[in-house]
């Protein structure tokens, strides 16, 4: 069985992680030459209903790549504004501890190669290739390409190209999969002002701030500093893409993470207005370089998928991460690239992909998101475990849960302990 996976973000990864421990042959195919996408500058797993999907997943047979993020984790069970029991990873670690696991599994990973083209056979992809002219064989493909960018569309819906983690400059862009096989996708929120919505934060170096408010950093994790009123941001807040971080708080304070860097928990913010803040008076951006001028903006190519994250149209097609729907965050892509994986491999045995049930909140928020998807409102939300419209949802279900035994026996009562195994 040869299943070949374009993106190598989370998404990507895992689904590359399991489709081969499920006995295929993969190749990860990535355009730039490193693993992980946004991951490299993400670093926040286990917030909020976050940490009931790191659970499940765990319990379903798919906590390897929890485990692998969990041991280069910089602080375990802190609490920031509108979120609590967080993990931070390192962000300058989580790369290559990801690379050498699939590495380890027999993943083939192929850098700095960019496809151009598909070749469809009655409806099924036979190859795809590349700008180098090489063919790449496969019985099931997955795209997992995501929704930002390319440099055109930052420039059009955005402030420009903030030459961010996805280095479309040096690599080239960003190039959908499911447009490629001549499937129309979805433009999240078309026809409204939420066309685009921007990546939720910047990098700070930490070389470049006060010692001692590194220093608290390091101890604490997070670091909080007011801001005067002339630097308060609350209309910047509804273009964020992680919308579970829309908050007042978000506005009117900054606030700092330590995923190895210093996470600055806004879109942007002008250099020169930071260094007039005690403690950044010599500010520097790690991510995006043109970090006082924008972020990149997502949520452009949506494939149109079924809840078993097949492809509309294209038979041996998958897709995962904000592929399958506006959906936000590490944890999500690992669980939709969890299952994208698996059913790959089951569509390559011929066998029936399957659903995740929505007992579970793995399964609820794709069933639920897809749904919504149907409606122009629904269309315009984000949904993410650890917020926004999806939390609340959790939380009304009684879906989320941290006692770690307890969603091990819900799994087991359900008959999944193993799933994917």
């Amino acid at each position: 069985m040869e299943v070949v996976i374009v993106g190598g973000g989370w998404a990507g990864c895992a689904a590359a992680y399991f489709a081969c421990k499920a006995g295929a042959n993969v190749t990860l195919v990535e355009k730039t030459d490193m693993l992980l996408g946004t991951g490299l500058v993400g670093g926040i797993i286990r917030n909020n209903g976050r940490y009931t999907a790191a659970e499940e997943a765990s319990a379903l047979g798919a906590g390897d790549i929890f485990s692998i993020i969990d041991s280069v984790a910089r602080h375990k069970n802190i609490d920031f504004p509108g979120h609590r029991h967080a993990t931070l990873y390192d962000v300058q670690r989580i790369e290559p501890a990801v690379r050498k696991a699939l590495e380890n599994v027999g993943v083939k990973i192929r850098f700095q190669t960019l496809v151009n083209r598909v070749h469809i056979i009655n409806r099924a992809i036979q190859t795809i290739g590349t700008e180098t002219n090489e063919l790449l064989n496969g019985d099931v493909f997955i795209d997992t390409t995501g929704t930002a960018g390319p440099m055109k569309n930052c420039i059009k819906y955005g402030t420009g190209c903030a030459m961010c983690i996805l280095r479309c400059p040096s690599f080239g862009p960003r190039i959908s999969l499911t447009s490629l096989a001549g499937v129309r996708e979805i433009t999240d929120g078309k026809g409204s002002h939420l066309i685009e919505a921007m990546s939720g934060s910047c990098k700070l170096d930490k070389r470049s701030l006060k010692r001692s408010l590194v220093e608290e950093l390091d101890r604490n994790g997070v670091v909080i500093i007011p801001l005067p009123e002339k630097y308060h941001k609350k209309n910047s807040l509804r273009r964020k893409a992680c919308q579970q971080y829309a908050m007042d708080e978000y506005a009117v304070n900054l606030i700092l993470l330590d995923t190895g860097h210093a996470k600055l928990m806004t879109p942007f913010f002008p250099i020169e207005s930071l260094r007039e803040i005690d403690g950044f008076r010599e500010a520097r951006y790690a991510d995006p370089y043109s970090g006082g001028q924008g972020n990149s903006v997502r949520f452009m190519d949506i494939a149109p998928c079924g809840d078993d994250l097949r492809v509309k149209g294209v038979e041996n097609l998958f897709c995962a991460g904000e592929k399958s729907g506006p959906l936000v965050g590490h944890t999500e892509a690992i669980a939709t690239g969890t299952l994208a994986g698996d059913n790959a491999v089951r569509l390559a045995r011929g066998l029936k992909p399957r659903v995740l049930p929505p007992e579970l909140a793995v399964g609820d928020i794709l069933s639920f998101m897809h749904e919504q998807m149907k409606t122009e409102q629904g269309l315009k939300q984000k949904y993410t475990f650890s917020g926004s419209v999806y939390f609340e949802r959790m939380k009304e279900k009684g879906l989320y849960s941290t006692d770690s035994r307890q969603i091990a026996e819900k799994v087991k009562r359900m008959g999944l302990t193993g799933y994917f195994k």
